[in-house]
């Protein structure tokens, strides 16, 4: 029998890390930056960066960003408090309003758009969630689950970690920024930009969400490649 062997030049073929990156209604003015950013580190369907600059000791990254609701999911709140909308049109709407900003965000940025998980992209791309989240229908129909719990339900989806980006460094006690916080605790006297509903899920399916300021695009890449940075980590896995 003869014996094949690869040749020294082949590299083994190596999967991609997996993050989530939950961007935030409160940066819609930053987000199409913060994007670009993304997508000049690690590359975007036909936008490729050299492997040394797009991969962390030599695995490259795909990036699902999945967005918030911002100004289009509070018409809808907006639209319930005066005319009382079932749970369901809620539910629905706001989800149609993560769709905008999808839109928004893939029409300002660089970044390739898909509608499904199954095997998400090499590079960065973005979500358009309400094809997905209707055909699975995964979650509550309640205000209490947002875009929050939706990205950190895409995560547990895909087995990525998971980055909550937002227009604060994290979630504060008493004044301070707490580093670390289980999410059994924390509720209390906390100042949260978190879900109601995300502490659970971590909870429930042992998971963690670090928490990291969208304005500065450092620590976004930085908290991507597993590196300290200041934010908040909540955790449902301790």
């Amino acid at each position: 029998m003869i014996e094949v062997r690869a040749s020294v030049d082949e590299k083994p073929e190596r999967k991609p890390m997996k993050v989530v990156i939950k961007v935030g209604g409160s940066l819609i003015k930053e987000a199409p930056e913060l994007v670009d950013r993304l997508v000049k580190e690690f590359g975007s369907g036909g936008l490729k960066t050299p492997e040394e600059v797009c991969s962390s000791e030599g695995l490259p990254y795909s990036i699902l960003i999945v967005p918030g609701g911002g100004v289009f999911t509070d018409a809808v709140r907006e639209t319930d408090k005066s005319f009382s909308l079932s749970e369901n049109a809620a539910h629905w709407m706001a989800i149609l309003g993560m769709e905008q900003y999808a839109c928004y965000l893939q029409d300002k940025s660089r970044a390739v758009e898909i509608d499904s998980i199954a095997s998400p992209p090499q590079g960065v791309s973005i979500l358009f969630p309400y094809r997905l989240l209707r055909n699975e229908d995964p979650l509550p129909h309640s205000w209490d689950v947002t875009s929050d719990t939706i990205a950190a339900w895409v995560a547990k989806q895909t087995g990525a970690i998971l980055i909550k980006v937002t227009n604060v460094d994290g979630i504060f006690r008493n004044g301070e920024l707490v580093r670390e916080i289980s999410a059994a605790s924390y509720r209390g006297n906390c100042e949260s930009c978190i879900d109601f509903a995300l502490p659970e899920f971590l909870l429930k399916n042992r998971m963690e969400c670090q928490i990291v300021n969208g304005k500065y695009s450092d620590r976004v890449i930085q908290a991507v490649y597993g590196k300290p940075v200041l934010g908040t980590v909540v955790k449902g896995n301790i």
